[in-house]
C-alpha cells in the first residue's frame, strides 16, 4: 500500500460525506417551500428520501461484489456531483418537481453508498491508533459540512435571489451548479489521494451467498435477545426521537413560512444564519457534552437527563408560534436551545444502539439498528406536514410536546448496565 498522510484525505472525505445528506434533508425543504409546495407535500416527498438509509443494511453488502471501497467512494462522489448538476439543470424547467425529485433520489442512494464505503474504507486504511486519532477530526469536518450546507449554501441562494431580482429557480440552480463543481473536485482529489490498502479488496462471495448472509443477519438480530427485550429495544429506537421526527422538518418550514401563515418569515440568509449556523453549533456542542457526560457517568446515569433534554426544549416552538418574535437574536437563542437539547439527548440514543449491538454479531446488529434509526425520522415525517396544515403551527407544536410522553415511557422500559459507556 502506498503511504498517504491521513490529513490529506480524512478531512475532505468526511466533509464530502455530509454535504449530500444536508442537501437532501434540509436544502430541499427550503427550496420546495420557496417554489410554492405545501407543507404536506414537502414533508411527504422529502421524508421518502430517508428510504436508502432505511434499507442500506439490505443492499450495501452487494457493493463488495463489484469493486473496492475506494472505487465506490470516488464513483459515488462523481455521481453525487452529477445529481447536483441534474437538480440545477431541471430547476428552471416546467418539469422541475419531477426532475429535482428524481435527482434527489439518485443523490440519496449515492450518498448512502458513499456513507457505507467511507466507514468501511476508514477502518481498512487506518490502524487502530490512527482511527482513534481522527475520530474527532472526522466528526468536526462532518459538522462543518453541515454548517456549510445548511448555512452558507442557503445564504448564497438567498443572495443570488437579491442579485437576480427574486428569480428563485435560477438562483438555486446556480448554487447547485456550484456544488456540482465542488463534487467533481472531490472526485478528482480522492481518486488521486486515497490510499490503496491491502484489506480493500473485492469480495469473492456469490450473490446467493450475500442473500443468505443478509437473511441470517436479520434472523440473528431477532435472536439476539428474548422477545420482550427485542420489542422494547425496537420501541425505544422508533419512539425515543418521535417528537424530533415530527418537529425536524416542520420547524424549518415554520421559520421560513410567511407570517400570515403563522410562520416567522425568515429570509434564506436569515434561515442560513439561525438554523444552519447557530442551530448546528448548538447541536454540535450538545453532542460533545453528551459524550463527555456518558464517558464519566455512564449511559444509565444520564439516560433520564438526556431524555428530558431531547424533549423539553421543544417548547420554544410553542413560544415562538404564539409570540412570533421578530428579533433574530431571540429566534437564534430559541433554535440554539432546542438544537443543543437535541444534540445532548441524542447521545443517549446512539449509546443505546451501541449497547443493544454488543456481542459477537455487534457490527451486523448495529447495521440493523440504523434501519430503525432512519425509520424513526422517516415515518413521522411522512405525515407531519399534513398534520401541521390541518391543525396549524401552534397546535402542531403542542401535539409534539404531548408525544414527549412516549419518549419517557420507552426510556423507562429499557434496562442498561450501570457501567456501560464509562471510559
Amino acid at each position: 500500500m502506498k503511504k498517504r498522510n491521513p490529513w490529506g484525505w480524512v478531512p475532505t472525505l468526511y466533509f464530502a460525506e455530509g454535504l449530500p445528506y444536508v442537501a437532501i434533508m434540509t436544502l430541499s425543504l427550503v427550496l420546495y417551500k420557496q417554489l410554492g409546495l405545501s407543507n404536506a407535500e414537502i414533508t411527504l416527498y422529502t421524508s421518502w428520501l430517508y428510504l436508502p438509509w432505511v434499507i442500506k443494511p439490505l443492499w450495501s453488502p452487494f457493493l463488495d461484489l463489484l469493486k473496492t471501497k475506494r472505487w465506490w467512494i470516488a464513483t459515488m462522489e462523481l455521481l453525487i456531483g452529477a445529481a447536483f448538476g441534474g437538480v440545477a439543470f431541471t430547476l428552471p424547467t416546467s418539469f422541475w418537481l419531477q426532475g429535482t425529485l428524481f435527482f434527489f433520489w439518485v443523490m440519496a442512494f449515492s450518498s448512502a453508498s458513499h456513507d457505507f464505503s467511507t466507514a468501511e474504507f476508514y477502518t481498512s486504511a487506518l490502524d487502530q491508533n490512527q482511527q482513534s486519532e481522527f475520530v474527532g477530526i472526522r466528526s468536526m469536518l462532518y459538522r462543518l459540512s453541515t454548517i456549510f450546507g445548511q448555512g452558507i449554501l442557503v445564504m448564497i441562494a438567498g443572495n443570488l435571489q437579491v442579485l437576480y431580482r427574486n428569480n428563485i429557480s435560477y438562483s438555486w440552480s446556480l448554487m447547485f451548479y456550484g456544488v456540482a463543481g465542488l463534487f467533481i473536485a472531490f472526485w478528482l482529489w480522492h481518486s488521486y489521494i486515497l490510499p490503496r490498502p491491502g484489506k480493500d479488496v473485492e469480495c469473492d462471495s456469490s450473490i446467493q451467498d450475500m442473500f443468505d448472509d443478509i437473511i441470517e443477519t436479520v434472523k440473528a438480530f431477532f435472536r439476539n435477545c428474548p422477545l420482550r427485550e427485542i420489542l422494547i429495544g425496537i420501541s425505544f429506537m422508533l419512539l425515543y426521537r418521535l417528537p424530533e421526527g415530527l418537529l425536524s422538518k416542520v420547524s424549518s418550514l415554520f421559520l421560513i413560512d410567511a407570517p400570515h401563515n403563522g410562520g416567522l418569515g425568515l429570509s434564506p440568509q436569515e434561515y442560513g444564519l439561525v438554523q444552519g449556523t447557530v442551530g448546528v453549533i448548538g447541536l454540535s456542542i450538545g453532542g460533545v457534552l453528551g459524550s463527555i457526560a456518558i464517558g464519566k457517568g455512564g449511559l444509565k446515569k444520564w439516560l433520564w437527563p438526556m431524555a428530558l433534554a431531547i424533549t423539553l426544549p421543544n417548547i420554544v416552538y410553542i413560544y415562538m408560534s404564539f409570540v412570533l418574535p421578530s428579533s433574530l437574536v431571540v429566534i437564534s437563542m430559541c433554535v440554539f436551545l432546542e438544537q443543543f437539547g437535541y444534540g445532548f439527548g441524542f447521545t443517549a440514543y446512539l449509546f443505546y444502539l451501541f449497547y443493544y449491538s454488543q456481542g459477537a454479531l455487534g457490527k451486523t446488529n448495529y447495521a440493523m439498528c440504523t434501519t430503525f434509526m432512519a425509520l424513526s425520522m422517516m415515518l413521522p415525517g411522512l405525515f407531519a406536514g399534513a398534520l401541521q396544515q390541518f391543525v396549524g403551527y401552534r397546535f402542531f407544536f403542542i401535539i409534539v410536546m404531548i408525544t414527549c410522553f412516549l419518549t419517557f415511557i420507552v426510556s423507562a422500559l429499557i434496562t442498561v448496565d450501570s457501567e456501560f459507556g464509562k471510559k
